[in-house]
């Protein structure tokens, strides 16, 4: 059986690579004209243009595999079928689960590939896209790596900061408000020229700290007035920053189309929200439960594929683009539909992100079990 398996493999492989290779090409090619004035107008040389896209590929590549995939995977199931090897394996008592085994390893390995690229390999990738883009049109890197009047809520702690200009690269900040309760039920306002985090703990200079003499009583007195604080009790590190500045615009603007906000940020944010409620409370576990059932995509693919392209006869290749087609839009739409009710708070989110991988899965696996 291993002769088969490897035989199996090589007949998908070369159509999946041939697959990606055109489909990263074809997107480069047609991105390029696209924003090809854009490009001039930021200052970037082709050796920018080569090195941006580069960087891009991967947050494209984990949109292309399962598409690339399923193409790939009919056109191989159709060329078998076409010369008749499925029906002489099948005739050799050889079951269509065990045929599917080399593709459903290739679909488990996909997905666990996908999941790495969306998590570790994409999100930096186009961090550094974006600063490779604004680096020549503003002379320096600065301007790509400062966020200016940003505001951070820690709700499990209850402190408020509002930060005059955030340095994301070297975790240093200026202007900075932080409004906190003190354990005799006032409220305290620090108010720091700048801050900067170093061995866990923020340190601030020029600092002002106000607080209310009574809980019931808004008059306020300087308690402390220094040159330098370190607040080791302040425990919101750098990367509960980032993740406010990437996810409460999305929130605010109920983004479920975009997939570039990485489960550690998700989870991070949570973790300085966790009582979020209404829609935010489904826009925010919607993404979640969407952000992992995403990789999956490729498994559900090849049990899919294989009912489509298994079936004996000699077809046209065609049959298996068009078949592929279709189930990419009809997958598509229904992860679509899935992300808004999820969203929308109409449908628990974990049923609404998992809802195509949970659909197609029942299919393909019924299919599968009927193909003669």
């Amino acid at each position: 059986m291993r002769l088969l398996d490897r035989y199996l493999l090589r007949e998908l492989l070369m159509p999946l690579g041939f697959c990606l290779g055109g489909f990263l090409v074809f997107w480069a090619a047609f991105d390029l004209l696209a924003h090809l004035s854009e490009y001039r107008e930021a200052k970037m040389t082709l050796g920018d243009m080569g090195q941006y896209y580069l960087l891009t590929a991967p947050s494209i590549l984990a949109y292309l595999l399962p598409i690339g995939l399923l193409l790939a995977l009919l056109y191989a199931l159709t060329q078998h079928a076409k010369h008749h090897e499925l029906t002489a394996m099948r005739a050799a008592g050889i079951s269509m689960w065990r045929l599917a085994t080399p593709y459903l390893a290739v679909g488990f390995s996909l997905s666990l590939a996908m999941f790495a690229i969306n998590e570790v390999v994409a999100p930096p990738a186009a961090a550094w896209a974006e600063e490779l883009k604004t680096r020549r049109n503003t002379g320096s890197e600065e301007g790509s790596k400062v966020v200016r009047n940003m505001g951070f809520s820690n709700s499990r702690e209850r402190r408020r900061w509002q930060i005059g200009t955030y340095d994301l690269e070297k975790n240093t900040m200026t202007k900075v408000q932080v409004a906190y309760p003190m354990g005799d039920g006032t409220l305290a306002w620090l108010f720091a020229e700048s801050g900067r985090y170093e061995s866990g703990s923020w340190t601030f200079e020029g600092v002002k700290i106000l607080q209310q003499i009574a809980p019931d009583d808004t008059t306020l007195y300087t308690a402390i007035e220094t040159n330098q604080l370190v607040r080791r009790d302040f425990t919101e590190p750098p990367e509960a920053i980032r993740s406010e500045l990437k996810i409460s615009g999305s929130i605010g603007l109920r983004r479920v189309k975009e997939a570039d906000i990485p489960l550690q940020a998700l989870w991070d944010y949570l973790r300085f929200h966790p009582n979020l409620s209404g829609q935010n409370h489904a826009w925010f576990f919607t993404k979640f439960h969407g952000r992992m059932a995403a990789p999956w995509t490729c498994l559900v693919v090849v049990l899919i594929a294989v009912p489509f392209g298994a079936p004996s006869g000699r077809r046209n290749v065609f049959v298996g683009v068009a078949g592929s087609i279709f189930i990419c839009f009809a997958y598509f739409v229904l992860m679509q539909v899935g992300l808004a009710m999820g969203s929308g708070g109409w449908m628990p989110p974990w049923l609404a992100a998992w809802l195509p991988n949970l659909f197609f899965t029942l299919l393909g696996a019924f299919l599968i079990n009927r193909v003669r």
